[in-house]
């Protein structure tokens, strides 16, 4: 079909159909004018827009009952005219607007919308649509005027029924953007950009549609979700664009108090007019603020998040164009924003947080005190609710409450500190802060974990600070939540509060709570330390830089009077262990009512006497206040950096004293606290740390030694010292140790365990430093020792004339035995004259001639303080001298001319520990004895021979029976342990002291019985070392032990004029010994076959 592209043909073609259409309004004859305005172009048709439009409102207007396919193709065609055309008259878009709302009205009488079909009702609401979008010009605003309020309020109500009440997606959703095209907030860009005035003019007449509007949507909003969300979606976005044109502040501050009076003939169209004064804005206000609390409830939770999505879009809108009018609404809104910032949706969360950047950086809230009294009120109520809420929610609710506590000091920003100068609000804020951060201290473990002895010395600086900065870590348990999540943002509540807050006002009012109650102290210490690191900018995140920049002068000062309490007497000294090892009195201080402080101190000077019964909820808080103290510290040396070496004077002592806790968790946090002071300070290392330091540390350890209350603390900073650097130091601290012992001489009864802290401290390192070269060395020597004697009676099985030499020495052997020979006494002599003189070759110099070096003649001073103390009453004395004894022979090791008359002078002492103590000294001293025998070699062999094998021996073989007997309990007591040590090490001991046959005999007749499979399995395994030993020292006769009591060969003469070899082990039948014997017979002849062929690779030659 041919285009018209004139008016005149298209007229010609276009009229008889318009002229058919007038005399006979039916279906056919509008799609027979459909057909044709197909053909037309828009040009024109443009010309012919009445002319068509004639006949299609005619048929809309014919009086009488119509039906409702006719009215909607008409209502269709009408559509497509004006889609093509533009509305250029006011009369007609007002005359059609009115024809088409008219399709819709419902019967008259009845409020309920007309019941029509959908198909009709969508083509109405698409001719609406496509009616305002042709209007041209200045002509749309014709339809608002005051005289077309009546029309425009006919209009919204039907579009507003149609919204809420049908029940078609399609409908709805096309009923609101209708609205929102007709209330001139249209999305598309193709409409005139109004001006000021215009827009004014708008505001005045959408106000009167406005409680409508926005109680309709409301209930569309709240409706049922089975709606969808598009639904939602278009109602939010109409709600707040009407209510942002009508509430917007800019137009609210320009309406004049009193209404002006118009015309009589405009006085109906006057009552219709609101006057948009401060008295309706007010109350307006207010009921828009019930319908907001309830649309921001419903939709904040709605599943889709495009709903959640256009609420974010909601409070930005208001936000921006109405915070003067809706002050009071935003108590929710900002609410819902705040609480959206941690939303499930990516989308979500990053225009939420987007919003409330902008807010900040507009300073919308700094500038409107409205806004800034909303807020606060909001965390007035929610600091209120907030232990309540934290302990009602789960970790989800917790981390939304706490995300709105966030928001709300993040969005006042600096008008934090308007909140802060009111009592009531600070108060009620701290409150809440102290009661959600209170920790669970149920945990027994805690403090049940002990750091024993100076095993754990650390190596190279760099693994120290890799194993400090790992322990440190240690995680709180809290009692009202678990999710670390909320910890981190109670972390960022209390650095936000520091950033912006008033940092004195802060410190102080958090600081009477540290001092106020014991049960509020270890909360205030975690917020003060966030409110340091938050003041100095350290992993805070805020919207907004503060107005004042930090002064490092007020924050330093801040520092000193935190650093001061923490590090008081009072608040670090505290009771975290009941044990009483270190007591001064030794059991009687149970009795006495004294404090027993870390470590186990005793001291009525520092404190008062607390209860007698400690329980282990109270020394679980006081681990963990000092543990939070010292993480304050580490906190402190990070924000000051290097300007915390001015301070160091006051806080690296009491930092190495907790390093030198017993307590294992205190300790591992000191030394965390130590590494992040080397950090800040720009130290290599903890040991660089202590080193340059130690002038006026090893001086407070001077004269804390000095003072019966503080001595046990400054062994711990000594203990820690000693740990953590190496032999540079000695020379600082040599003169510290002979005042020890010095004090030791002088009060041997009542200062012996702490002195004794302090000298096992002090060997330990020189152990450490000095020692582990010259252990070296003697284990090579021994070693070659072992090799040489070895290989040599490898050689002797393998000639003749050996074994001829063998048999001879035999015979002489056995007349001597029997006495045939009268200088027995002669020999003996011969042999202890080279035994005692075996030793000297180790040192060629004459060393009493000689200055000993330092830590030598330090480790014989101590030696000679261990004889004496070795008789003290005290068990656990006696336990910690033979630990400082077995160090002092290890150090003393490679100066024998020295270390022998030690040893002849401890050797008494040390024997009666040995046959007569506790089971426990008994144990500790024969782990001195094998460190003894290790050092002195064959000087103590016929000591040990005379003076304790037999009472070793004596003690295995009555113990063997109840060992037998025993359950699994049994290797549970000490009785157990003893047995296990001594066959432990009764082996190497007979090694090296070379003990003689005789001796080696009672060894095996006593380690026998242990090989019994009806013996625990330890003890067959270390009976099993004692004969692996008497194998390499005495494989012959160990051989003729074993197999006296199982035989698993029959062994035939080589020659038929020898006896047959006859055993009591042969033909026995299999029984409780029959397998350790034959695992040691099997290893002695692996040993043997290693052996000689040893000796036939040394023999050939090369």
């Amino acid at each position: 079909m041919a285009v018209f592209d004139t008016p005149q043909e298209a007229f010609g073609a276009l009229r008889p159909a318009c002229v058919q259409l007038t005399r006979a309004q039916t279906v056919e004859n509008v799609a027979r004018l459909q057909a044709h305005l197909a053909a037309v172009s828009a040009s024109a048709l443009q010309e012919l827009q009445e002319y068509v439009l004639f006949p299609l409102r005619f048929a809309l207007k014919v009086p009488g009952p119509k039906r409702e396919r006719l009215v909607q193709s008409v209502v269709q065609c009408i559509s497509s005219v004006l889609a093509a055309t533009c509305v250029k008259k006011q009369e007609l878009l007002q005359e059609l607007f009115s024809e088409l709302c008219t399709c819709l009205s419902p019967p008259s009488g009845s409020s309920k919308p007309a019941s029509l079909s959908e198909e009709l009702k969508l083509a109405v609401i698409q001719a609406l649509h496509t009616l305002m979008h042709s209007a041209y010009g200045d002509v749309i605003l014709s339809l608002y005027q005051p005289s077309t309020l009546p029309l425009l309020g006919f209009a919204v109500s039907l579009l507003l029924g149609l919204a809420e009440q049908e029940k078609a997606k399609q409908i709805k959703i096309s009923a609101l953007k209708c609205l929102q095209v007709l209330v001139l907030q249209c999305d598309c860009q193709e409409h005139r950009h109004l001006d000021e005035d215009e827009v004014q003019q708008c505001g005045d007449l959408f106000a009167s549609f406005l409680p409508g509007i926005s109680i309709t949507l409301s209930r569309v909003i709240t409706g049922d979700i089975k709606q969808g969300h598009k639904t939602t979606v278009s109602a939010i976005r109409l709600f707040y664009l009407i209510v942002g044109l009508v509430m917007a502040d800019e137009q609210l501050a320009r309406i004049p108090k009193n209404n002006e009076k118009l015309p009589v003939e405009q006085s109906r169209i006057s009552e219709l007019m609101v006057h948009r004064g401060p008295d309706w804005s007010k109350n307006t206000a207010k009921k828009l603020s019930l319908l907001l609390h309830k649309m921001v409830e419903f939709s904040s939770v709605h599943p889709h998040w495009k709903v959640r999505l256009e609420l974010v879009e909601l409070v930005h809108h208001l936000l921006r164009n109405c915070s003067q009018s809706l002050a009071d609404s935003f108590s929710h809104l900002l609410k819902a924003l705040v609480g959206l910032v941690n939303d499930e949706s990516s989308e979500v969360q990053s225009r939420c947080n987007e919003v409330l950047r902008g807010i900040a950086e507009q300073r919308i809230v700094a500038q409107n005190r409205a806004l800034a009294d909303v807020l606060s009120e909001n965390l007035h109520s929610l600091a209120t609710a907030l232990p309540r809420l934290m302990n009602s929610q789960d970790d989800t609710g917790k981390v939304s409450t706490l995300s709105l506590l966030l928001g709300y000091l993040k969005l006042l920003g600096p008008k934090i500190n308007f909140v802060l100068n009111s009592v009531s609000h600070l108060h009620r804020l701290s409150k809440a802060l102290m009661q959600v951060l209170e920790l669970d201290v149920t945990d027994v473990k805690i403090v049940e974990d002990r750091r024993w002895g100076c095993e754990s010395t650390c190596g190279p600086s760099g693994s120290l600070q890799h194993g400090a900065q790992k322990s440190r870590c240690q995680k709180k348990y809290f009692r009202f939540f678990t999710e670390e999540k909320v910890f981190q943002l109670l972390q960022q509540v209390c650095r936000v509060l520091g950033y912006y807050g008033n940092l004195y006002l802060l410190v102080d009012h958090f600081m009477g709570l540290y001092g106020e109650s014991g049960m509020y102290r270890k909360q205030a210490a975690m917020v003060l330390n966030e409110l340091i690191a938050g003041a100095a900018g350290m992993g805070v995140d805020v919207l907004q830089e503060r107005e004042i920049s930090l002064n490092m002068d007020d924050l330093k000062g801040s520092i000193m009077s935190i650093l001061d309490e923490y590090t008081d007497q009072a608040n670090w000294y505290l009771i975290t262990s009941v044990d009483t090892e270190e007591n001064n009195h030794g059991h009687s201080v149970q009795h006495s009512g004294l404090t027993t402080h870390p470590g186990g101190v005793c001291s009525s000077i520092l404190l008062p006497s607390p209860e007698p019964h400690i329980t282990t909820r109270t020394m679980n808080s006081n681990i963990w206040q000092i543990c939070i103290q010292l993480e304050g510290v580490s906190c402190f040396a990070a924000v000051l950096g290097k300007e915390f070496r001015l301070l160091l004077l006051s806080a690296l002592y009491p930092v190495l004293e907790k390093a030198g806790d017993k307590t294992l968790l205190i300790s591992e946090t000191a030394l965390g606290t130590l590494v992040d002071i080397c950090e800040a300070c720009s130290y290599d290392s903890v040991q660089s740390l202590i080193n340059e330091n130690s002038d006026y540390l090893v001086n407070g350890i001077s004269l804390n030694l000095r003072q019966l209350a503080h001595q046990l603390h400054a062994s711990q900073v000594l203990d820690t010292m000693l740990r953590h650097s190496d032999a540079s130091l000695l020379p600082l601290v040599e003169d510290v140790i002979q005042d020890v012992l010095s004090t030791l001489d002088q009060s041997y009864s009542n200062q012996a365990s702490t002195f004794l802290r302090v000298l096992h401290s002090v060997m330990a390192a020189l152990v450490q430093w000095f020692g582990s070269s010259c252990g070296e060395k003697h284990q090579q020597r021994q070693t070659a020792k072992w090799w040489s004697r070895t290989l040599s009676e490898g050689q002797q099985m393998v000639t003749r004339q050996e074994v001829e030499r063998f048999f001879l020495d035999y015979v002489r052997q056995k007349q001597i035995a029997e006495g045939n020979l009268p200088d027995t006494e002669d020999e003996e002599a011969d042999e202890v004259a080279p035994t005692l003189a075996k030793p000297e070759p180790n040192n060629s110099d004459t060393e009493g001639e000689i200055l000993l070096p330092s830590h030598v003649q330090l480790a014989k001073d101590v030696m000679e303080r261990c004889i004496h103390l070795l008789s003290d009453g005290n068990l656990r004395v006696r336990l910690k001298v033979l630990d400082v004894l077995e160090l002092c022979v290890t150090v003393l090791h490679p100066h024998g001319n020295h270390l022998l008359p030690m040893a002849h002078r401890v050797w008494p002492a040390l024997v009666t520990r040995l046959i007569s103590d506790d089971p426990l000294a008994v144990l500790r001293a024969f782990k001195v004895l094998c460190t003894l025998a290790q050092k002195c070699g064959d000087f103590l062999r016929q000591r040990f021979s005379k003076d304790v094998l037999p009472k070793l021996t004596n003690s295995l073989l009555s113990q063997a029976p109840a060992s037998a007997r025993a359950g699994p309990v049994y290797n549970h007591t000490i009785a157990f342990k003893l047995q296990l040590a001594v066959l432990q090490g009764l082996g190497s001991l007979c090694e090296k002291l070379d003990m003689g046959e005789s001796d080696l005999n009672k060894v095996a007749d006593a380690c026998l019985i242990y090989l019994s499979a009806k013996q625990p399995m330890k003890l067959q395994e270390a009976a099993q070392s004692v004969f692996l030993h008497l194998m390499h020292m005495d494989p012959d006769s160990t051989w003729l032990l074993l197999n006296e009591v199982c035989c698993p060969h029959q062994y035939e003469p080589p020659h038929i004029s020898l006896q047959p070899m006859k055993l009591s082990g042969m033909g026995k039948q299999r029984n409780e010994f029959t397998d350790n014997v034959l695992l040691l017979l099997e290893r002695l002849q692996q040993q043997e076959s290693t052996t000689s062929w040893a000796g036939t690779q040394e023999a050939s030659p090369p």
